[in-house]
């Protein structure tokens, strides 16, 4: 449990609220430990203590955002480089959601989050990052005004939902599928009700969305029924608020 295999230390860390930089570095994430089933059976007896951990997020997350305004969710690749298009149509995207009347809310980090954040800033309007404690320490981009960061995924997750009245999601990797199915899920099962989802890019999700259509049937419909895939930011950010 500790620094992934042929990644360097960081040397910044931030775990939850607390800072540590340089030699004070260490090592593995509060997840990690959470999750881990290796070791002895003594972090058993500090549990009651993790659970009180973990109310403390819920309580810091809804002290934090409970006088947001309507606002949109925006995923996308935390590698996504400046200097490409996705990148451009991130900035575009926050600064029409501001346009619009919403909040915008991203994980934080660079890449498309750091874009949709920036278009948000440039149009004045509410930029909330939402971070999460990795061995990999990203921190909140500087286009972040409200930031909370969190030490376990779920506290996040419930954030990015709860928060926020439909998703965009822009070309990305594991975490924004992931985000992205959990929001269907909670469609499917009625979790959340009248939560638009917006696919951006068209090229990029061809792929998965035939693969729905082909494979799970079910899940195909349901993206249908709440799901859209867009080029546009217009039609992107007018669906997304639906």
């Amino acid at each position: 449990m500790g620094i992934p295999e042929g990644m360097a230390k960081p040397e910044e860390q931030r775990l939850g609220p607390v800072l540590r930089r340089r030699d004070q570095v260490q090592p593995g994430t509060t997840d990690q430990r959470l999750l881990d089933t290796e070791g002895d059976s003594e972090w058993v007896h500090t549990d009651p203590w993790r659970v009180m951990r973990i109310q403390s997020e819920f309580v810091e997350g809804f002290g934090a955002l409970a006088e947001l305004p309507s606002a949109i969710s925006v995923f996308g690749s935390a590698r996504t480089q400046p200097d490409s298009p996705e990148y451009e149509a991130g900035v575009r995207i926050g600064r029409a959601l501001v346009e619009a009347g919403f909040a915008v809310i991203t994980g934080g980090g660079p890449g498309a989050m750091e874009a949709a954040n920036k278009g948000a800033r440039e149009a004045k309007g509410v930029s909330v990052g939402l971070g999460i404690e990795l061995p990999f320490e990203q921190g909140l981009n500087q286009h972040v005004d409200i930031g909370v960061n969190f030490r376990y995924f779920f506290v996040r997750k419930t954030m990015f939902v709860k928060y926020a009245q439909g998703f965009v999601v822009l070309p990305g990797g594991l975490g924004t599928l992931d985000e992205l199915f959990e929001a269907l899920t909670l469609v499917q099962t009625r979790k959340v009700t009248r939560f638009p989802i917006v696919l951006f890019g068209t090229e990029y999700w061809k792929g998965l969305v035939d693969w729905l259509r082909n494979s799970v049937a079910r899940a195909y419909a349901l993206m249908q029924a709440c799901g859209l895939v867009d080029d546009h930011v217009e039609g992107c950010v007018a669906r997304g608020g639906k």
